[in-house]
């Protein structure tokens, strides 16, 4: 079914339902949003409660979810399926954010007993192996539901608890339900390196590019296929209940169904768009606009000179996205109380943009400009986790221009690209 509105999207420059015209042509349309067609989708949730909850009813029922795991009506899934005393909702599992999502970034909400349903919730942010195992065992479960809206980025780090879980049902022989929603960025475009084994972390578990294009139901049935045995000596035992009425061409608010920031700093689709690329910088001592009313839509620092960044980058000629030089001053996080000087990534036709490809080139131009990348550590470690390489950080300090560094990684992408057929479930 489709249905026909005009929206609004906060956030950012590129507004929906028109804006710019008459500014130049690239925003005549604005193909940044090209909201007009709305898609009626339903979510594995719908999906499970339309059976009447035929794969959980007298199992006991372990719950991955965070406040993204709603129905239609924005109702949290936990109080749906606890309201239904044909259910027995044993456990509650939080990621990072927590289950409440009332934790920032790189923490999660402590072993606590869930006020509004009675039930346990157990802390397993980046917790992994024999420690994993134990937590769950504890549980008494026997059944694990995964129900998280992911961004379609390797490093966001819900699809990292969605493997280590898998692996330690694998290995304590529990039934493992994964319930879909969408690839809010589409599941069209894939780009970045294939993470090296080398390089594995809670930020990328195993070889996926950065932008993998795929569902969390289809990333569940490759991990089981291609990972899980190796790390747990069999697959685990896998369901999955998958949407209707989503296509990989559509971009989040292309469907109707209500947005619910992911984390803190994912505040819209927009964001979640440039995500892949942006949060590269990450891995630098620059500022991704956490702390301000644009994460991931502004970088900077202190003693950048914006504007000639911002020629440089509009000298590259990077399709779907132009580029504005801005002052920000976070409030928190990286450069907290300092006056940062940098860019607003503008994404002025999202079909057509590359955030692998910007964040790539972003960093660069600001090698050009200023001589190197100020990298996080004295290792450079952490963007190295986040690329899932080192060879990008060292082709970047030797001035290898961009092109020539995404040709690099093209023929582990292509092999990875057969791969992921396998496991696509929409068209």
């Amino acid at each position: 079914m489709k249905l026909t509105r005009r929206v609004v999207i906060g956030g950012g420059i590129a507004l929906c339902g028109g804006g710019f015209s008459g500014v130049r042509g690239a925003f005549a349309k604005n193909p940044a949003c090209d909201t007009d067609v709305v898609h009626t989708v339903q979510t594995g949730f719908e999906g499970l409660r339309a059976d009447g909850y035929g794969l959980l009813r007298g199992r006991k029922v372990g719950l991955i979810a965070n406040p993204t795991s709603v129905g239609r009506n924005l109702h949290h899934i936990a109080d749906i399926i606890h309201a239904d005393a044909s259910i027995n909702l044993q456990a509650i599992f939080g990621p990072e954010h927590g289950f409440r999502g009332s934790a920032p970034a790189g923490s999660s909400e402590a072993l606590t007993r869930d006020p509004k349903t009675d039930v346990m919730v157990y802390d397993i942010y980046n917790v992994s192996g024999p420690r994993l195992d134990a937590i769950i065992r504890s549980s008494g479960i026997d059944t694990m539901v995964f129900d998280i809206q992911d961004v379609g980025a390797r490093f966001y780090t819900y699809i990292s608890t969605l493997y280590d879980t898998m692996a330690a049902c694998a290995r304590l022989g529990i039934d493992y339900v994964v319930l879909d929603r969408p690839n809010p960025i589409s599941g069209t475009r894939v780009g970045g390196p294939v993470l090296d084994p080398r390089f594995a972390s809670f930020v990328g578990r195993q070889a996926i590019p950065i932008q993998h294009g795929m569902t969390v139901c289809e990333l569940a049935s490759l991990f089981n296929a291609c990972f899980i045995p190796t790390v747990s000596g069999r697959p685990v035992q896998l369901r999955h209940v998958g949407m209707k009425g989503w296509t990989r061409d559509l971009f989040f608010d292309q469907t109707d169904l209500p947005w619910v920031p992911p984390s803190p700093n994912m505040p819209t689709v927009q964001t979640a768009i440039a995500y892949p690329g942006t949060c590269l910088f990450e891995g630098t001592d620059l500022s991704v606009g956490r702390g301000t009313a644009m994460p991931f839509l502004y970088l900077g620092g202190p003693r950048l000179d914006a504007t000639a960044w911002r020629d440089r980058m509009e000298q590259s000629g990077l399709p779907g996205v132009a580029f504005r030089d801005v002052a920000f001053a976070p409030v928190a996080f990286v450069d907290k109380g300092a006056m940062d000087h940098g860019l607003q990534i503008v994404i002025t036709d999202r079909k057509r943009f590359d955030a692998v490809r910007t964040g790539l080139t972003l960093l660069s131009t600001l090698r050009n400009l200023t001589g190197s990348v100020p990298w996080r550590g004295k290792d450079a470690r952490t963007f190295d986790l986040l690329m899932g390489t080192d060879t990008v950080r060292h082709q970047l300090d030797q001035g290898t221009a961009p092109d020539a560094i995404i040709q690099s990684w093209q023929p582990e992408l292509a092999r990875f690209m057969e791969t992921r057929k396998k496991y696509m479930l929409y068209s």
